[in-house]
């Protein structure tokens, strides 16, 4: 007669429960990005009337630190062109038009 093994339990729970963040640490995050972005929106509502005349409805990708920009029609080629001329920093990508976005909610 074989012997049947016994079924494990299922192990629930963190995957990494020594990494955790304090809500105190996700707030100041959540703070920061949102500190962020209203500063790449700064920069893009100031661009907006130039940009929007010739080129509507394409996508504009920011970097922050400098505040220079790319546009395409397609959003994924702008990220390649963002990440070519900016390598070593991050940006953000809207869509212009009258939200910056692709719709509005």
């Amino acid at each position: 007669m074989t012997k049947l093994t016994p079924k494990l339990p299922r192990r629930r729970g963190r995957i990494s429960p020594d990494i955790t963040s304090s809500r105190e640490e996700l707030a100041r995050l959540e703070a920061e990005d949102k500190a962020e972005y209203q500063r790449y929106r700064a920069i893009f509502e100031r661009l907006r009337p130039d940009l929007i005349t010739d080129h509507y409805a394409w996508y504009i990708a920011i970097e922050l630190n400098s505040g220079d920009h790319v546009t395409d029609q397609d959003k994924e080629v702008a990220h390649k062109k963002a990440r070519e001329k900016f390598p070593n920093a991050d940006h953000c990508v809207f869509y212009l038009n009258e939200f910056g976005a692709v719709s509005r909610i």
